[in-house]
């Protein structure tokens, strides 16, 4: 068997009711029209998580193959005509052009892939968060591949000890740059903690395996605002040599506060819940993220496997909701509310310019 590849791609293309979930017909929709182009994949899965469809691929044609990026988007497509019909909110939003250029990226939907030689066992976590940013993957990643406290393996697994390399981009700027840890540690965390502005993209073995991606893009300004990074999705590869499923998995047993939430304008915690349990509602949130865990066999998905569905993540959840609280009592108010220079593409523009004139000297 050649390599194989594992694609992941998300968009929202219609919410029910308001941006809380998938209606079963858009998720009936894409199945039947990935299932009916089945030629070009090995498996498939169709999952949601809050507004979003995510298209869970394996296949032969490589990263960023313009076949598999076209079925994605027609299946998309497809799927925005039921919302159409059924007259959900925001059917279509996440496709901003209204023809296909050959890759995904910069059109709306998200995609995170990797192109890898199948191990003897390959257990994989595809992470799913909605109602936040693609940095919200900065603290999880760090604590995964570069925490002892979190993975005991950097210490005492022979073959994680040499640590791993990250790839940060700026999405501003439209750069990137290779930091290794453990040596590069201190420099890694001056960038990934302004997770507003750099992302891990993707990790790999000092080697140069790759063991985890996620669907940060480069920003596009589209329309008079930045878009298609919204509400990512990632894989990591993990055991034998990689992290543990347990070690994977343990960076999300305190929530961390991420960008999101109500009109993508406000902190929150990070919650994970089980896939039942992602239907965001109170202040169209708070952010949650599921963990579906799959074993490849042949190219073949065995799965998914609900990882937080595990009641250890109970005190998790409860904390989560805790610290939503508190940050709702200050509405409008920073910190809850992001600062003013995030909500550049929101009504601060237009408020501002409004006050331009009553502003005078002190």
């Amino acid at each position: 068997m050649s390599k194989l590849t594992l694609s992941v791609i998300k968009a929202d293309v219609g919410g029910f009711v308001g941006h809380s979930s998938v209606h079963q017909k858009l998720l009936d929709r894409a199945r039947e029209y990935l299932d009916a182009n089945k030629e070009l994949l090995i498996d498939f899965n169709v999952l949601s998580v809050g507004d979003d469809i995510q298209l869970i691929m394996t296949h032969e044609k490589g990263v960023d193959s313009d076949a598999i990026h076209q079925l994605a988007w027609d299946t998309f497509k497809s799927c925005t005509e039921v919302a159409k019909e059924l007259k959900l909110y925001g059917a279509g939003q996440d496709l901003l052009k209204d023809t296909f250029s050959g890759n995904i990226k910069g059109m709306g939907p998200g995609a995170a892939e990797m192109e890898f030689e199948e191990r003897a066992s390959e257990p994989v976590l595809i992470f799913m968060a909605d109602k936040t940013e693609p940095g919200a993957w900065n603290l999880p990643l760090y604590k995964m591949f570069a925490d002892p406290f979190n993975t005991i393996g950097l210490v005492i697994d022979p073959k994680m000890h040499k640590g791993f390399v990250f790839e940060v981009l700026d999405l501003k700027e439209h750069k990137k740059v290779y930091l290794n840890s453990p040596e590069d540690i201190y420099d890694l965390l001056v960038f990934i903690g302004s997770h507003g502005r750099y992302c891990i993209k993707s990790v790999y073995t000092r080697d140069g395996e790759i063991v985890a991606v996620s669907s940060t893009q480069t920003m596009n300004y589209i329309a008079g605002r930045y878009v298609g990074k919204d509400d990512p999705v990632m894989i990591v590869r993990t055991q034998n040599g990689f992290p543990a499923v347990g070690e994977a998995l343990e960076p999300f047993a305190n929530p961390h506060i991420v960008a999101g939430w109500m009109r993508g304008s406000h902190n929150a915690p990070l919650i994970p819940v089980s896939i039942k349990q992602a239907m965001p509602t109170r202040f169209d949130g708070p952010p949650r993220v599921v963990a579906a865990g799959y074993q490849i066999c042949n190219g073949k998905l065995l799965g998914p496997q609900d990882m937080f569905g595990d009641m250890a993540f109970d005190r998790a959840r409860q904390k989560g909701l805790e610290i939503a609280d508190i940050l709702r009592q200050l509405g409008p108010f920073e910190p809850h509310r992001l600062p003013l220079d995030e909500l550049e593409y929101t009504s601060m523009p237009m408020v501002l310019e409004k006050f331009e004139k009553g502003f005078i000297e002190e």
